[in-house]
């Protein structure tokens, strides 16, 4: 009601009764007046902002139907408004999984320069990767590349009175200082550091990568959720294929830099399952049945969304999970918000199976089967590698059954064995040779990419869809080399073409990036535990979250 409209009802409320106006009038109308002056006051002085609360409405720990009872969209998001507006949330949570389910050409993106889009903090605090492998930020203002961001920014009413700054607010603020300082370092000068300082092609952007390291290591902080009990939770394999998993899970419990008690002061929630352990322990072995595995993600989800108002918040855009078991991708498909939203750290990184390099973390997988590197790092220098390329494992996947085809003993230059020869050390062939042959088996990684690595010999990539570990930050192509399965029959002639000097500068990027994937306890920095920390730093500078809305351009 307008200002006149309500003065001229006060004054016909104080205008002097007529005569014809009864006793009992009078005393209604003494009632009245006292009583509308007060709901106008409340009206006038009542804030005008709401408050909205996203609950998960996903199938409790204790239900008994199975996952086919979740929605399509994994969760059935609720909008419970505080206050006198209708529930209206549902609509907005489908289109933010509808927007993350565009198309992305990952494979063609994968190989080009990188970039982030960082908007003015009038517009807002996102900050885009213009490709997977980015640490450059793009002047304000750009228009960010459609192919590679297919969630739009997405403004769920999440309001409040904009004259408070929560402790999201200065946690995103924080953020935004980083940006800034990642893309002001492209320009300036590399800064000192008494341990290791980036330099070389092998980083598409060496001091932006070192720049936004030493951000990572100023302010980066983890939470990691406590609910859950071994085996499948806080406890993992760390002497197996799958021991990045043990490993990371036990260094992020006990890790006292990085991890914080208070999830308020927390830029990312980590969601402390074990894949390889679940495989093992709730996997039914030979029945084909994947639903214990998918109810136990469920549930876990469910407990920490009702018991936590963060993941509700975020829809999982600031959580992460971590698998190196090739059954990774399909465990995080349990909850489509951890497939669509979520940051996966994945061994298994298969763009043919959803993996987004945007959004999505490729971790290497190293096979250790003492749990130490001791023995496993070393070999003598270039002038003393004998043989051209070498290759021994068992066959399975498409690829591998073609590289034996037309190589098994078939070249003295090219060692390729289905079993090696008894009294043949597997390392010291791999020490022996210039070029190590890491093709894929049933899923895309393989630990021979960190064994050439840490044997000084130069990996040959034979792969389809995937995406080499810390692609973000490192150039694969100028210290490995990448051969299409199609080109495997002329394997040899592509490795002979690449001349002495070529060959000499490949190797020394082995030597020198070889720190990278180095697993050491307690960590060092620059080694793979902080490297994988660092590749989930990236995917949360892409996100911005805050009280009002939720925004997302990856």
């Amino acid at each position: 009601m307008g200002g006149d409209g309500l003065k001229n009802r006060f004054a016909c409320c104080f205008s002097a009764p007529t005569a014809s106006f009864s006793s009992s009038t009078i005393r209604l109308l003494l009632f009245t007046v006292p009583l509308i002056l007060v709901s106008s006051l409340v009206f006038a002085l009542a804030p005008r902002n709401s408050t909205w609360i996203f609950t998960s409405t996903l199938p409790s720990a204790n239900s008994n139907g199975n996952s086919g009872a979740v929605t399509p969209t994994g969760l059935q998001s609720t909008a419970v408004h505080v206050g006198s507006e209708k529930a209206a949330l549902s609509d907005e949570a489908a289109a933010l999984n509808g927007s993350a389910s565009k198309s992305l050409d990952v494979e063609a993106e994968v190989t080009k320069n990188p970039g982030f889009q960082e908007k003015t903090v009038e517009e807002s605090s996102n900050i885009t990767t213009n490709e997977p492998h980015s640490l450059n930020i793009s002047t304000p203002g750009a228009v960010p590349n459609a192919t590679i961001s297919p969630n739009e920014s997405i403004s769920l009413p999440l309001k409040r009175s904009r004259g408070v700054r929560t402790k999201l607010d200065k946690l995103e603020a924080g953020l935004q200082r980083a940006r800034a300082t990642i893309k002001e370092a492209r320009n300036g000068s590399q800064l000192p550091d008494p341990d290791y300082v980036p330099m070389g092609p092998m980083y598409w952007d060496a001091k932006a990568f070192h720049r936004s390291y030493l951000e990572m290591e100023k302010q980066f902080k983890v939470f990691v959720y406590k609910e859950g009990e071994p085996p499948v939770f806080h406890d993992g394999p760390c002497k197996s294929i799958y021991s990045m998993e043990g490993n990371f899970i036990y260094r992020m419990d006990v890790d006292n830099k990085f991890q914080t008690n208070d999830p308020e002061k927390a830029h990312v929630f980590y969601l402390p399952f074990s894949v390889a352990k679940m495989v093992q322990f709730v996997y039914l072995r030979e029945s084909r049945d994947f639903s214990p595995i998918r109810r136990t993600v469920i549930d876990y989800v469910n407990v920490i969304s009702q018991k936590y108002p963060y993941w509700n918040r975020s829809l999982g855009a600031d959580h992460f999970m971590l698998a190196c078991h090739d059954w990774g991708p399909e465990t995080s498909f349990s909850i489509p918000y951890l497939q669509k939203n979520s940051i996966r750290a994945l061994c298994n990184a298969n763009t043919s199976e959803k993996f987004n390099p945007v959004k999505d973390v490729s971790i290497p997988e190293i096979n250790l089967q003492t749990g130490k590197l001791t023995g496993l790092i070393g070999g003598p220098s270039a002038s003393r590698r004998p043989i051209l390329a070498f290759f021994a494992g068992g066959v399975h996947g498409p690829i591998r059954p073609i590289l034996l085809e037309h190589w098994e003993g078939k070249d003295e230059d090219i060692k390729v064995h289905k079993y090696l020869p008894k009294g043949v050390n597997y390392y010291e062939m791999m020490r022996s040779s210039k070029y190590c042959i890491c093709p894929s088996g049933y899923e895309v990684a393989s630990p021979r990419i960190v064994e050439a690595l840490y044997n000084g010999c130069v990996p040959v990539l034979i792969s389809k869809s995937y995406v080499p570990p810390f692609s973000d930050v490192l150039r694969w192509k100028v210290f490995s080399v990448v051969v299409s399965v199609d080109d495997i029959p002329r394997l040899k002639e592509i490795l002979t073409k690449i001349s002495w000097r070529q060959y000499i500068r490949l190797q020394r990027r082995v030597l020198q990036v070889r720190r990278h994937f180095e697993l050491h306890s307690p960590p060092k920095r620059f080694d793979v535990f902080h490297m994988i920390l660092h590749s989930i730093w990236l995917r949360r500078l892409n996100v911005k979250i805050s009280e009002d809305h939720i925004m997302s351009n990856r």
